[in-house]
């Protein structure tokens, strides 16, 4: 029977891989406003008698757009794992090997995350963003430096 590989202990100070950084209170907030509002339109839709069928199913269409923009703005967050990091924002996706990721970055002010990464571009990450949680954001940006910082090309401690 082949040896199962065993998951590496973290590091003191850093999380355990796989992680997902994610704004989870934002993330709520649109869902449930998003499925509120669906309810709400089509509800009405469906009560006002003078509407046509034709009418009532712009009503509803509507609803249905709003809600899956909501859910494509809650759709942003970060995953790390081993091999790397998979950085999902609104309409992409792209990952990245640890060693490409040169730097993080959440300065006072910034709307998210940036990565500065090895072929000299940034990408933003907005999994990581102190809207509406502020403390969340920099820790898990402080987490995210970390990780990187230990298993890309960050500074070596000798």
């Amino acid at each position: 029977m082949p040896a199962q590989p065993v998951p590496s202990a973290p590091a003191p100070g850093l999380p355990a891989l796989p992680v997902t950084f994610r704004p989870t209170r934002t993330r709520i907030v649109l869902l449930t406003v998003g499925t509120v509002m669906f309810a709400v339109i089509t509800v009405v839709a469906l009560l006002l008698e003078k509407l046509s069928p034709a009418e009532r199913s712009s009503f509803i269409f509507t609803a249905l757009v709003f809600l899956a923009v909501l859910t494509l703005l809650s759709r942003p967050k970060v995953v790390a794992d081993e091999d790397g990091v998979t950085v999902v924002n609104i309409t992409r996706t792209r990952r990245l090997a640890w060693a490409e990721i040169l730097r993080v970055n959440l300065r006072p002010g910034d709307p998210w995350v940036f990565l500065d990464l090895s072929d000299g571009t940034s990408l933003p990450v907005l999994g990581i963003q102190p809207g509406v949680a502020k403390a969340r954001a920099i820790s898990d940006a402080r987490a995210l430096r970390a990780l990187a910082e230990r298993r890309g090309t960050g500074p070596d401690e000798d």
